[in-house]
This record gives C-alpha cells, sequence and structure tokens, in this order.
C-alpha cells in the first residue's frame, strides 16, 4: 500500500512539474515582482438599481449637461471684411477707364458712356495706368492700386466702406460717381476642415456667413464612420464640443455655430462612441452607437442577448466612468427577471465607452470548476485504480 501512495504522490509532482511543459499559452512569472492586491482597503461602489426614477434623472440630466459654446460672432463682425489676397472688383459708371470688374465696364443708365457705335465700351487692358479688367488683388500690405488714386489701404474694411472712401476720392475727378465694389474671388479668410468628411481642407470665408453645417455641407458632407455629436471647434486656441447631430435632428440651432477666420472644424470617426457588451453573453463584442444613441435593450440584443445557460440575469450591470472623478465608477443594475426591467432596459440611455457586464450564475461558476476538477479526479482514479489491480 505505501508502494502504491509513492508512485501516486511521485505522478502528481511528475503532472504538476509538466504543466511548465503544456501546450497553450502561459508566461513565467519568476521575473516579475507583482504587487499584492490589498482587498480590505479597497473602496467599496454602491450600485443603483435601474428603475423609472433612475431612468428619469438620466434625462433630467442629459438636458440639463451643457457643454460651453464659444462666444458668437458680433452681428457687425460678420460683415466681411476685406484682405490680403482678396481679388476686387471695382465698377464706376460711365467711366469705363476705371472700371475693374473682369467683364469690361458698365454704361451710365440711359445710354451714357457708349461709343460712336452705341455700343458699351470697354476698359482698356493696355498698361500705363488702365487697371486689369480681371480684377485687382490687394497685395500682402493690405493695399490696391487704382487710377487717380495710387495705392490706397483698403484691408480691414468692408466693401461698402472701400467704395465710399475711393466716392470721397474720386470727387475731383468726376461729378457724383457711381461706384460698387465687390469680392471676385476670397482668399484671404478661410476656415480648416478635417477629419471624416469627404473633401478635407481649406474652404473660403464669403460675405454670406458660415456656419459649422454649412462648412460640413461644402466639403462634401461626412463619411460613414463620422461622429457628428462631437465635432470639436478650435478657436483661438480652445477647443469646443459641438452636438451637430442635435441641430440636425432636433433643430438646436445653439450648436450650429457661425465660423470665422482661423477656426478648425474637426469631425471624428466613431470610435469614442462605442460601448462594450462583455460577460455571459451569447456574442461578447464592442459596438458602435448610432448617432450617438443606444440603449440597454440594443446593447444586449446586438450580442445576442444573455447566455441562457450561464447568466445571471439579476445581474446585467452598467459600469459608467464618473464625470467628475474618471477612476471612480458610476454602476447600474438591471434585474431581468421582472417584466418592467425588461421594459425599462429600452428606455435606459447608454453613454460612449460604457461598459455592459452580465454577471455569472453560481451554478455555472460550479459546474465550471467541476470540469477542471473532473480530468484530475479522474486520472487520479485510474492510477489508484491501477494500483488496486
Amino acid at each position: 500500500m505505501r508502494k502504491i501512495v509513492k508512485v501516486v504522490a511521485f505522478l502528481m509532482c511528475w503532472v504538476m512539474a509538466g504543466c511548465s511543459l503544456a501546450p497553450g499559452p502561459y508566461l513565467d512569472p519568476s521575473r516579475m515582482n507583482q504587487e499584492t492586491q490589498d482587498t480590505k482597503s479597497q473602496p467599496v461602489y454602491p450600485v443603483q438599481l435601474i428603475t423609472a426614477k433612475t431612468i428619469a434623472q438620466q434625462v433630467s440630466l442629459t438636458e440639463n449637461q451643457n457643454n460651453p459654446l464659444p462666444a458668437p460672432v458680433p452681428a457687425g463682425v460678420q460683415d466681411y471684411h476685406v484682405g490680403a489676397g482678396d481679388v476686387l472688383g471695382i465698377t464706376v459708371w460711365g467711366h469705363p477707364e476705371l472700371t475693374v470688374n473682369g467683364a469690361g465696364a458698365a454704361p451710365l443708365p440711359g445710354g451714357a458712356g457708349l461709343d460712336a457705335g452705341g455700343a458699351a465700351a470697354s476698359a482698356p487692358t493696355s498698361p500705363g495706368g488702365a487697371v486689369d479688367p480681371a480684377g485687382e488683388r490687394v497685395a500682402a500690405d493690405g493695399t490696391i492700386y487704382f487710377p487717380t488714386m495710387g495705392r490706397i489701404h483698403v484691408a480691414g474694411m468692408t466693401t461698402q466702406q472701400i467704395g465710399q472712401m475711393m466716392i470721397n476720392k474720386l470727387a475731383g475727378y468726376a461729378v457724383k460717381p457711381q461706384l460698387d465694389v465687390r469680392v471676385i474671388q476670397y482668399r484671404s479668410q478661410q476656415v480648416q476642415m478635417a477629419g471624416q468628411v469627404k473633401n478635407p481642407g481649406a474652404l473660403p470665408i464669403t460675405d454670406m456667413k458660415l456656419t459649422v453645417v454649412d462648412a460640413i455641407t461644402r466639403s462634401g458632407g461626412t463619411q460613414t464612420d463620422a461622429d457628428l455629436q462631437r465635432v470639436q471647434l478650435t478657436r483661438d486656441g480652445k477647443v469646443y464640443t459641438l452636438d451637430v447631430q442635435r441641430t440636425l435632428d432636433r433643430g438646436d440651432t445653439s450648436q450650429n455655430v457661425v465660423l470665422k477666420a482661423g477656426d478648425i472644424v474637426y469631425v471624428p470617426d466613431h470610435n469614442a462612441s462605442r460601448v462594450f457588451v462583455l460577460g455571459e453573453v451569447a456574442k461578447p463584442q464592442t459596438l458602435f452607437m448610432d448617432k450617438g444613441r443606444m440603449t440597454l435593450a440594443d446593447a444586449l440584443s446586438n450580442a445576442n442577448s444573455i447566455a441562457p445557460l450561464s447568466a445571471q440575469p439579476r445581474q446585467i450591470l452598467v459600469i459608467r466612468r464618473t464625470p467628475d472623478d474618471p477612476q471612480k465608477p458610476t454602476i447600474f443594475r438591471l434585474d431581468m427577471t421582472q417584466v418592467d426591467a425588461i421594459l425599462l432596459s429600452t428606455q435606459f440611455e447608454l453613454q460612449p465607452l460604457d461598459v455592459v457586464y452580465v454577471g455569472t450564475a453560481d451554478i455555472a461558476r460550479l459546474n465550471r470548476l467541476l470540469d477542471q476538477l473532473l480530468p484530475t479526479v479522474t486520472s487520479l482514479y485510474l492510477l489508484y485504480s491501477v494500483g488496486h489491480n
């Protein structure tokens, strides 16, 4: 009998030593100084049961949550101010030699300014004081050249202000001059579009105000994986988050900010709008929100529901980062054995980076332990039987 015990002990030692040679993933811990975890000093977090009151509080927090928005552009600043690189068209009625509009001179109303043949006189294109009919580009120093005036400073002025200034300067050259100034090409003021738009790059600001939605539309729209709930606007060194989807879905114009020169609009992808479904579900996976929205019922359905043989239906947990303290989780629990709780799961809105975890039933944990022990017990029994025979 003692011989059999010695044989069994030897075989057990041999099996334990052979674990390091067994196939499968294995990491040698001998070269790692692992820190032991003191469970007594770990904090205990409260768990909130998902009820109608919980959902009402969640809706109230969502509605009252306002991201800081940039200060609105004053109405006076919204008027387009000419800058270096812009191309101006200047029309002086009755004076084709002074007209710079890219399409010839405009005659005076009633036939004045016509040549001998009755045709409208055109602006001369020869050098020597004649203006360029293709338009006058504003130089880097903010000036343009105009006959009878020389170089005049126009940067920072609106077209109305430029026109009034030129009328005053032309008073000694023409009687009651009629003059029109407009921008032919907008080049001085731009916003940058980046991220998940079809045509990223620079967009010019024109005399029409440019909003975030306008800029995205003029960039060809968004890619399929764009996240319009978290559009980032960089202005004067500060980054603002805009919920453009709310503008499109609910008509909230507060998120449709008017852009100004130097703004950078970044449309991110939906990787930040992920939800993780783990634990005892049929298909653990990472889910992406649809337009920034997903309910707990949606997440469980996309994961093919809970595992019927191992899940604990009373322990459907939603683990969420606390805004004030990202290291502290906020935990919600759903009891799927109650019919009203199942209905509430269709109303409980998840947030980006939430973790939905389905707990394990006690009997399933016991069965898994037995599955691990059964091969060892069977082997010991066979050895014992061989020794007795």
